[in-house]
């Protein structure tokens, strides 16, 4: 089992940037897989981004295509969300999550561990 914790979050005017990270400890994180989710408010939870185990491939929701960046840092088990251009549109919950293979993944199901989410505000 993999433990997370997001970091990051917080109120931002539109067209602002933050920077989301999320640690992890547990079994060997170089090996997993990593994704962002989020959910805003009356909606369910929807794919953002993810990350190979190696960090070399990288996928992204069409909604934040060129906006936001994920990376990670397997010496200090972290992975990063960067979130530029911001939308009152993104005004979620941000969540990372992990899976216990080597390939990224869009869908939720694929991931075994989670985080319990960090608030992202844009304001118009």
């Amino acid at each position: 089992q993999v433990q997370l914790v997001e970091s990051g979050g917080g109120l931002v005017q539109a067209g602002g940037s933050l920077r989301l990270s999320c640690a992890a400890s547990g079994r060997t994180f170089s090996r997993n897989a990593m994704g962002w989710f989020r959910r805003a408010p009356g909606k369910e939870r929807e794919f953002v981004a993810t990350i190979s185990s190696s960090g070399i491939n990288t996928y992204y929701a069409d909604s934040v295509k060129g906006r936001f960046t994920i990376s990670r840092d397997n010496a200090k088990n972290t992975v990063y969300l960067q979130l530029n251009s911001l939308k009152p549109e993104d005004t979620a919950v941000y969540y990372c999550a992990a899976r216990g293979s080597s390939n990224g993944s869009t869908s939720e199901r694929a991931y075994e561990d989670w985080g319990q989410g960090t608030q992202v505000t844009v304001s118009s």
